[in-house]
């Protein structure tokens, strides 16, 4: 989390992916070349406020081959906006 502003009743939250390679490509050296554009989505209300998160993913060029290198975000359950983990926890809990 960089930066949170509020506008009436809108709560806006500004995330920058840190600069940790993914672990899948730590056998390379890689260098940080900014991010890629900011993505907007619109989170669930808190405390009767519309949420805005603003994400900035990161993206590093491989040193060797010049080759661009981003996260790989397969890891999120199939159409949520959470981690496998995550998604396996809530289905989970649900049953009860």
């Amino acid at each position: 989390l960089v930066k949170s502003k509020k506008e009436k009743e809108v709560l806006h939250l500004y995330f920058e992916e840190r600069n940790i390679p993914p672990q899948e490509h730590s056998s390379k050296l890689l260098v940080s070349k900014g991010f890629h554009k900011e993505a907007t989505i619109q989170d669930f209300p808190l405390r009767g406020n519309t949420v805005y998160l603003h994400v900035k993913r990161r993206r590093w060029i491989d040193k060797d081959t010049g080759q661009l290198v981003q996260r790989d975000w397969n890891l999120v359950a199939q159409g949520t906006r959470m981690t496998t983990e995550f998604a396996a926890f809530l289905k989970e809990i649900s049953r009860y």
